[in-house]
């Protein structure tokens, strides 16, 4: 890609860090109103015809794959499946998957006595939520029984399920568990240039029909479009200061160190990156990291428990086939105390592609032995009898679970990431539940279930919004409480992770403080 420099040497309105699910809608929004905008991404911009592939192995290549270290009881898994690399960031790899929060998703402290409240409502989101699903045409079903929402959809619900998620239907009717086809950010007619799903199921390795909405294909071009400017292949190294106020952003491209000077900093580069390009950019002025006050810059961070389960099968299932994600359940959303736990989680019968189903296996054996050997080989090559369910559950946020920087430097000379999580004593009795309620549903479906693989899926917090700038690093807008012109806009200003796939809330996020950049900027209000 030839870079477009235009802005090398000039002070643009915004620079935004990260071309992800909130900084194509950034990007896009602050064009159309005319200010100039620069969009800073680390990794490649693709093509989906030239560049993406129905091949599981080489499309891994679409998560952040750079060394993070992590430690604590239960060290995550990082890479393909929590975050993005390149032009559209996690959009690009993800399912589809696009549901609102609930508002007791925003309120945990005071309902469940957990957690921590958000500064804003579902109200406060409702407007965006609209607006995203109509802007990309999500499709769902006409009746959502859960949550705030209840539908209709912009878009028709899918008519034609994969064997898995037919399966689970079952399973759930036959235990009076309420289903739905799954709401999927998935076109199911032509929309706006875009043709509509017809199956193919690699979803998890990129659209090349570009039916899936990813920013790659939906809000970038149109930022561009707008004359906003992308550098892909350009790793943000530090957020530079100039009289308590952000001045722009040192980046390296080919080896070559860069600034582009801004009025406004946005950064969008994810629940580790982020932190982690704060932390680096420590000044005299603030030894601990910018907007880190507080000290939370990094802390609170939360993935989602992502247990699967695996059952056998007298029939062919074939869990490549289809659109991964295409029924779901919010049946154990709400907080129940009888389960003894607090909150709750969302369930999807969730296909899987053998190398996904095989690295799974091979160390999550329903015995906790691994599996490996004739033992895999043999089980593999009954692939396609197997069928699979996961969780979407809710994990409380911790000030212990954190992203701090290492001893160890990566190839531009910044120190790595350390991300250090355990879940906690609540963490784990839901995991329990959820488990049992997916054995019960393959169970009851004729499935003997054989395998157990514990995972995690997603990754929020560690820059929290909150009013009270001691305790939380951005305000409601997303403004950062110490630098005003500074702004933190993705999944890390999340103060509780909900049971549910966060997409949809970091862009509905994005879009409201996209309306409040606008406004304060036409008023001249942003320093």
């Amino acid at each position: 890609m030839k870079l477009d420099w235009r802005y090398q040497h000039q002070e643009v309105d915004v620079v935004i860090v990260g071309a992800g699910a909130a900084g194509g809608v950034l990007a896009q929004e602050l064009s159309d109103a005319g200010l100039s905008v620069v969009i800073l991404e680390a990794g490649p911009l693709r093509s989906t015809q030239k560049d993406l592939a129905s091949d599981e192995l080489a499309m891994q290549s679409l998560g952040w794959q750079e060394t993070r270290i992590v430690s604590g009881d239960d060290p995550l898994t990082m890479g393909h499946n929590n975050s993005g690399y390149g032009v559209g960031g996690g959009t690009v790899h993800f399912t589809g998957v696009f549901l609102r929060f609930h508002e007791s998703d925003f309120k945990t402290r005071s309902i469940d006595g957990v957690g921590e409240d958000w500064p804003i409502h579902y109200k406060d989101l409702e407007p965006y939520y609209n607006r995203i699903e109509r802007d990309i045409g999500v499709a769902g079903p006409r009746h959502f029984p859960w949550g705030n929402y209840h539908g209709p959809y912009p878009l028709p619900e899918r008519e034609a399920l994969s064997p898995n998620a037919e399966m689970f239907r079952i399973g759930c009717s036959k235990l009076n568990i309420q289903t739905v086809v799954t709401p999927l950010a998935i076109v199911t007619a032509p929309f706006k240039g875009r043709p509509p799903c017809i199956n193919r199921g690699f979803c998890n390795q990129g659209c090349m029909p570009t039916s899936k909405f990813t920013t790659l294909t939906v809000h970038i071009p149109k930022a561009m479009e707008s004359g906003a400017v992308l550098l892909a292949d350009c790793m943000a190294t530090q957020i530079l200061m100039k009289d308590d106020l952000a001045s722009g952003v040192l980046f390296m491209h080919q080896g070559v160190e860069y600034r582009q000077r801004a009025k406004l900093v946005i950064v969008c580069a994810f629940a580790v990156e982020t932190p982690r390009l704060l932390l680096n950019s420590e000044t005299s002025r603030y030894p601990e990291g910018l907007a880190n006050s507080s000290g939370w810059v990094g802390r609170g961070i939360m993935p989602h428990s992502s247990y699967d389960v695996y059952a056998k099968f007298d029939y062919e299932v074939r869990l490549y086939k289809g659109t991964p994600v295409l029924s779901s359940t919010q049946d154990f959303y709400a907080t129940d105390r009888s389960r003894g736990f607090a909150r709750g989680y969302t369930l999807h019968a969730h296909g899987s592609r053998p190398l996904e189903f095989a690295k799974g296996i091979a160390g999550g054996a329903s015995n906790g032995a691994p599996l490996w050997g004739k033992m895999l080989r043999e089980t593999m090559l009954d692939y396609n009898y197997y069928g699979r369910i996961t969780m979407v559950g809710e994990v409380l946020p911790y000030a212990g679970n954190r992203v701090t920087l290492s001893e160890e430097k990566d190839p531009f000379g910044l120190p790595r990431a350390h991300v250090s999580f355990s879940y906690g004593d609540n963490d784990l009795r839901l995991i329990d539940h959820a488990v049992d309620q997916m054995s019960a549903i393959l169970r009851a479906a004729s499935g003997k279930v054989e395998h157990i693989v514990s995972d995690t899926a997603h990754l929020m917090g560690g820059c929290r919004m909150g009013n009270d700038p001691e305790e939380s690093v951005v305000n409601s807008f997303c403004q950062s409480h110490d630098v005003p012109n500074l702004f933190i806009c993705d999944a890390s200003v999340f103060v509780t992770s909900s049971g549910v796939n966060p997409t949809n809330t970091i862009m509905a996020i994005a879009a409201r403080t996209a309306d409040y950049i606008i406004d304060k900027a036409s008023k001249n209000e942003l320093k």
